[in-house]
């Protein structure tokens, strides 16, 4: 891998990780259309640590608030435990499929279809179900059915914030509320799945051998991951899902066509 390929990977994931389309599905097709082969568990890590740190970065007030008042008492508290309780699906199923979705289910062919088939779902809650409901009213079972989703959105071309994004909206969450939501959830999510690949497999030492290389991913997938929080949340503010959902189409439509495997 060279250094130009490790800076528009990591763009790619900062862009695609955030925006409801799939950052898997978008790092297959660069890497068919720019001849790149796969980089590696390794290098993956790197960039969702840079995404990481983005959403951390963007979410560091709300995150201070929320571990504040879940030691301390306060008025989220109740949010944390709910995030904290919607969490645990996600790594339930991702203890039970974790080797499936590193190798086989990164099928280009199934991507393509978790591509489309999550694109006309989306297009379709958002289009129907009204938004009724904030952050501040989230309920136990609203935030389990979202973890659900984001559980279901461990196989590749899902996407982590389509399919929670979505299933906030089918519960009647506003389009706002629903992406802040589902930006919260995946934090520990990313936090635990990152930090067990670090310390596996000699993981981190190959980071390590090769630092400039990896710190132009993570630095790429970091600013562009900021930026697509920040423009995704003011998007969502007066738009709708629909330009995601018609996009993961066209990009599932795409990867089918050309028999990417």
């Amino acid at each position: 891998m060279q250094l130009l390929d490790a800076l528009i990977l990591g763009l790619t994931q900062g862009v695609t990780e955030f925006i409801p389309v799939s950052s898997s599905g978008h790092l297959i097709l660069v890497g068919h259309f720019l001849h790149f082969q796969y980089s590696g568990l390794a290098f993956d890590t790197a960039l969702d640590i840079g995404t990481l740190v983005a959403l951390y970065w963007f979410f560091a007030r709300d995150f201070f608030e929320l571990a504040r008042d879940l030691v301390l008492g306060g008025p989220k508290r109740r949010l944390a435990w709910y995030l904290l309780l919607a969490t645990v699906p996600a790594v339930l199923l991702g203890v039970l499929i974790q080797h499936a979705a590193e190798t086989v289910l990164r099928d280009g062919r199934l991507v393509a279809v978790n591509l489309i088939w999550v694109g006309v779902v989306m297009f379709l809650v958002d289009r129907y179900r009204p938004q009724i409901h904030s952050v501040g009213s989230m309920s136990l079972g609203r935030a389990l059915a979202v973890g659900l989703a984001q559980a279901v959105a461990l196989v590749p071309g899902v996407s982590r914030s389509g399919a929670t994004i979505t299933a906030g909206r089918a519960l009647g969450l506003d389009r706002v509320s629903a992406t802040r939501f589902s930006f919260l959830l995946s934090a520990p999510v990313i936090t635990g799945a990152s930090l067990k690949v670090l310390v596996s497999d000699g993981n981190l030492h190959q980071m390590l051998a090769v630092p400039w290389l990896y710190g132009a991913g993570i630095a790429a997938a970091l600013v562009s991951g900021y930026i697509s929080i920040k423009f995704l949340l003011q998007y969502l503010s007066k738009h709708g899902l629909a330009l995601f959902a018609a996009y993961r189409i066209v990009v599932g439509v795409i990867i089918l066509a050309i028999g990417l495997r």
